[in-house]
């Protein structure tokens, strides 16, 4: 998308270069295709509202379309709309339960968080993962490692602080 195009015709570009990918995958994310439609629609729309991603080259406008995406479906599943917005068959309301609803989210969760723990050096990704997911004391990462327990500290520290900026870049906000 090099030169100066006008921002309705890259656009157009835009949408007839990536639209099918993002819709298919809106679709397998959102098992909707109506809903699949509506977010990609939403995600062209902030692509219009924002001209440096439009203008920019086509491997970096196409990681910005379908990480929107991506994170546009998870706006939704965890928006109180979702909830109020689909239809419900009243013969389904019994076999519904809040264990399914909240097992997506979680799924949901642990994408969010492990793509964000991709974005970590290797250093702090492995320091944050045993403390606080294989629940491992400081002590024992640093004999593991090979390391002094203060630079494990460091490396909690400061790789939890980064995990926490990257999660702000994906939408997330504290509780």
């Amino acid at each position: 998308m090099e030169g100066a195009v006008e921002p309705a015709a890259a656009l157009r570009q835009l949408h007839e270069q990536h639209g099918a990918a993002l819709l298919g995958f809106a679709a397998r994310l959102t098992h909707n295709p109506d809903l699949a439609r509506d977010v990609v629609q939403d995600v062209l729309l902030r692509a219009w509202r924002h001209p440096e991603i439009v203008a920019s080259d086509e491997r970096a406008a196409r990681a910005w379309l379908f990480t929107v995406t991506r994170n546009l479906v998870i706006d939704r599943w965890r928006s109180a709309a979702h909830r109020h917005e689909t239809a419900t068959d009243v013969s389904t309301l019994a076999d519904r339960t809040p264990t399914g609803e909240d097992a997506t989210s979680a799924v949901l969760d642990r994408w969010l968080i492990a793509d964000a723990l991709r974005g970590l050096s290797p250093q702090h990704r492995e320091v944050v993962v045993a403390a606080s997911y294989e629940g491992r004391p400081l002590a024992e990462i640093a004999r593991t490692l090979g390391v002094p327990e203060g630079t494990v500290k460091s490396r909690l520290h400061y790789g939890l602080r980064s995990l926490r900026l990257l999660l702000q870049e994906k939408g997330v906000t504290a509780p």
